[in-house]
This record gives C-alpha cells, structure tokens and sequence, in this order.
C-alpha cells in the first residue's frame, strides 16, 4: 500500500530518495546549491535568503568558526536560536566545518540546557538573545 501522503507531493517530487548518491547532507547541500542557486531558500519576516547568499554566508560562517574560534572537525556547537534565517546560515556552515551540532530549544530552561550541553559534549553555543 502507498502511503497517504504521496499524493500530496508536487509534480516532479520524487517518492523515494537515492541514499547511495551522496556521502553527507553537505553533498546534498551544495548539489541543491547549484541547481536553485537564484531561489529562495528561506523566507523570514517579509526577508528572503537565497541559495547562492545561504553558500556565501555558511562558508564565511565555517571559516570564521575554524579561523577566529579554532574549531576542528567532530568539535561539537550548540545552536539556540528560534527559526529565524540566521539558523540555517549557523547549521550550515557548522556542518561544513566538519561540526556535529546539537539544537537546543530557545524555551528550555537551566536544568534543560546543562542536560543537554553535558549530553551533547558542545562546549561551544550560538545563541541569539
């Protein structure tokens, strides 16, 4: 039986993802980058991110992480933040860093966040305030 929700999907849409085609999410990333590099990736109050400006800001974002913070590959971050279009450019220049990122909800509380730091390993954070 095919499931309910594929009749919903777009024209074009494929049911079924090619996991051997790629070797990370970041493979998957830059192929999207290249094919919609003028579209929209990302729509935030009334602002847009594009793909091709979401590729300059994660790799000026991976480079400063590496550079100005010294983070190395399999070094863990934090990312607390609401879904605003900084989140994306943090997540996915982490990732290109060769980060492993945790989320940790905006709402926790104290008790929350030291579980999930001490969890997760992060010794570094990206907030927004």
């Amino acid at each position: 039986m095919e499931p309910i929700w594929l009749k919903n999907y777009p024209k074009g849409v494929r049911h079924n993802l090619e996991f051997d085609k790629y070797t990370s999410i970041i493979d998957v990333f830059e192929e999207s980058i290249q094919k919609f590099s003028s579209s929209i990736a990302f729509t935030n109050f009334k602002s847009d991110l594009t793909y091709k400006n979401l590729d300059t800001l994660s790799r000026n974002f991976a480079g400063y992480l590496q550079g100005h913070l010294g983070l190395k590959k399999g070094d863990r971050l934090a990312i607390q933040m609401p879904n605003l279009l900084q989140f994306p450019v943090v997540l996915f220049g982490a990732l290109r860093a060769g980060l492993i990122v945790t989320n940790i909800n905006p709402l926790y509380t104290e008790r929350e966040m030291e579980h999930q730091l001490k969890d997760s390993g992060a010794e570094t954070i990206v907030i927004v305030a």
